[in-house]
């Protein structure tokens, strides 16, 4: 599920198809550390962890992807969300890490990696403590990649559509990079 499919069960009156659409939402989520924000990633999304290596860059790649890894002679492109999302580039230290992640993207199975500060815990999060995106108003931010914010252990997770985080030329640029065309 994604974002989009919150807005298009929500009907004009009530706002039940919101409700009913968070509530597909609640299951369990790998929670991690970008700076000082907590963000979570559906669990069955995530393939593995893995301690951060050498990351080779791949030359005329957009900033955020910061170039690829060898994982057990698989090519797997790793990005930088938080250079993505404007908040600086991952200095790499000892909670740093690498999550691998799968996920559909227009048909096509995408792995990649995502460089974040520090891996928190695996969150059990409710349907009563998820709400769905803020609304900042026509034109403010994108959040197309966020599809809820979730209140676990007294703080806000921001639920992550791994999916959208990256936008369709993106996808394909990492996908190129993965297969090396």
């Amino acid at each position: 599920m994604n974002s989009a499919d919150l807005e298009t069960r929500a009907p004009e009156a009530g706002g039940a198809g919101v409700q009913d659409a968070v509530r597909l939402l609640a299951g369990k989520y790998i929670t991690f550390r970008l700076a000082r924000e907590v963000y979570g990633i559906e669990v069955l999304k995530v393939r593995e962890l893995i301690r951060v290596m050498e990351i080779t860059r791949v030359p005329g790649t957009k900033a955020f992807v910061r170039g690829v890894i060898n994982l057990r002679g698989r090519v797997i492109p790793v990005v930088d969300p938080r250079l993505k999302f404007a908040m600086g580039e991952v200095t790499v230290g000892d909670q740093t890490v690498i999550i691998v992640v799968q996920y559909e993207a227009d048909g096509e199975e995408l792995t990649m990696g995502i460089l974040v500060d520090e891996v928190l815990e695996v969150s059990s999060i409710a349907a009563e403590n998820i709400e769905p995106p803020p609304d900042f108003g026509a034109g403010a931010i994108d959040t197309a990649f966020i599809l809820g914010v979730g209140k676990a252990a007294k703080q806000v997770v921001l639920l992550l559509d791994i999916s959208g985080v990256l936008s369709a030329e993106e996808q394909e640029q990492v996908s190129r990079v993965a297969t090396g065309e």
